[in-house]
């Protein structure tokens, strides 16, 4: 079922950034009075699953969901049709406009995604606010693993500042040591500060998922309050509503504490210290071969920490969602250096479907698949303005090379070209879903 949602909440979230996207270039295709022959959500090789025709347009919605698409008259796109550019150009056609008009329409998609986004963070803020934990709220310091411990944090560190600079909100830490190019973190410890310089490939370990830096929580109390699919713990007798106290009569003072403990003790049999209706009962068992219980427990947040909730009226939304949405902009094209740096490898992060299916949540929740999907809409825009033939940006680069020169490409240039960027998307396509892959087999 949790696979399920998320497929669901990816197939949606496509839908409407692809629509949105395509819309864009058709808004400005009709402005300037350009045909647009085709509109598509997702591709329609060999037969589309419904269609209809509406004056000069064909709407329709296409089996194979990796992306869309507007075919305007009088250009070489995806759908290589190369037979129309043999004919006299005529006046509805793409490559009779100005120059100026086809550089809006080729940049409509990218305007509207943009927008997209900007709309739903200012409705976000509208309608729930911003909740956040305050870095000076995390009162239990931090939790790290072996490669955060390597480079000299140390669990219940409780973070002040990354390269002298404080940090407002905890869920920012990590991003700002990844797009920043830190270099430190100052820490209190023992009621002292101390200054740890971060290794030279801190930024690439995290980036494998290594040396992450979380909020650290309390043991308890542990309600159980359901099992996962396979349970030892219910096999083994625990019932709903058991508190857990400890394990093998050990006390645990933070969570995570209790996660080492069940680390250690993968293939041991192991005395779970139970209290039920008032009465301690202890339950043998042993933990699956990844070291869980199988149980979920009531381990809220806000049983633990102080969050900072911010709301907005209407027009205070407005301008804060539009200062979010440039925010997140510059951020993302920040990411850029990482995948192209010999230093970080990012490029072996780089993840396809299987990685943008995981980013939205097991069950439903509108607030986190409106903010999902303006993050992606960004990435949409971002990777289209690419200077990549076949992507809007491809097109934009050899529109501006005519405004400049005053000469513009020949058909068959642009056709050769075309077939350059397809092939170019395809390999990157590859390369990213076989990261996904490579994880996959490696868990």
């Amino acid at each position: 079922m949790t696979v399920a949602i998320k497929i669901i909440q990816f197939l949606l979230s496509l839908s409407i950034l692809v629509l949105i996207h395509e819309l864009g270039h058709f808004v400005f295709a009709r402005l300037f009075k350009t045909r647009v022959e085709k509109f598509y959500l997702f591709f329609d090789p060999w037969f589309s699953i419904f269609k209809f025709k509406r004056g000069e347009t064909e709407y329709g919605v296409g089996w194979l969901p990796l992306g869309g698409y507007c075919k305007i008259s009088g250009m070489i796109d995806e759908s290589m049709d190369v037979e129309q550019m043999k004919k006299p150009a005529q006046p509805w056609e793409f490559r009779s406009k100005k120059a100026w008009q086809r550089l809006l329409i080729m940049t409509g998609g990218v305007f509207f995604n943009i927008l997209l986004a900007m709309l739903i963070y200012v409705s976000i803020l509208f309608a729930w606010g911003q909740t956040y934990l305050p870095t000076a709220n995390a009162k239990y310091g931090i939790v790290t693993d072996s490669t955060g411990l390597a480079a000299g944090l140390r669990n219940g560190d409780r973070i002040i500042s990354v390269d002298n600079q404080p940090v407002e909100n905890f869920d920012d830490i990590m991003k700002d040591i990844l797009l920043n190019k830190r270099t430190s973190i100052q820490v209190e410890r023992s009621g002292e500060i101390l200054s740890i310089a971060l290794p030279a490939d801190y930024v690439q370990n995290l980036l494998k998922g290594r040396g992450k830096i979380e909020v650290r929580a309390p043991f308890g109390p542990f309600v159980i309050v359901n099992f996962g699919k396979e349970s030892p713990a219910r096999e083994a007798g625990v019932q709903k509503g058991d508190e857990l106290t400890g394990i093998d009569s050990l006390k645990f003072t933070y969570y995570d504490e209790f996660q080492n403990y069940l680390a250690s003790n993968l293939k041991n049999t192991i005395v779970l210290n139970i209290l039920r209706n008032g009465e301690n009962i202890n339950i043998p068992i042993v933990p699956s071969s990844d070291g869980k219980l199988g149980v979920l427990a009531d381990r809220s947040p806000a049983m633990y920490f102080e969050f900072k909730t911010i709301k907005y009226g209407f027009f205070e939304s407005i301008p804060a969602g539009i200062s979010k949405g440039f925010r997140e902009i510059g951020d993302y094209l920040k990411q850029f250096r990482l995948i192209f740096s010999k230093e970080t490898k990012a490029y072996e992060s780089l993840g396809g479907f299987i990685t943008i299916g995981s980013i939205f949540p097991a069950s439903w929740d509108w607030q986190r698949f409106w903010d999902v999907t303006a993050f992606l809409s960004i990435i949409l825009a971002v990777m289209n303005i690419l200077p990549i033939p076949a992507l809007d940006g491809g097109h934009v680069m050899f529109l501006l090379f005519e405004v400049v020169t005053g000469r513009k490409p020949s058909d068959k240039f642009l056709e050769y070209a075309q077939i350059a960027g397809m092939i170019i998307l395809f390999s990157l396509l590859i390369l990213a879903n076989g990261n996904d892959i490579i994880r996959l087999i490696r868990k």
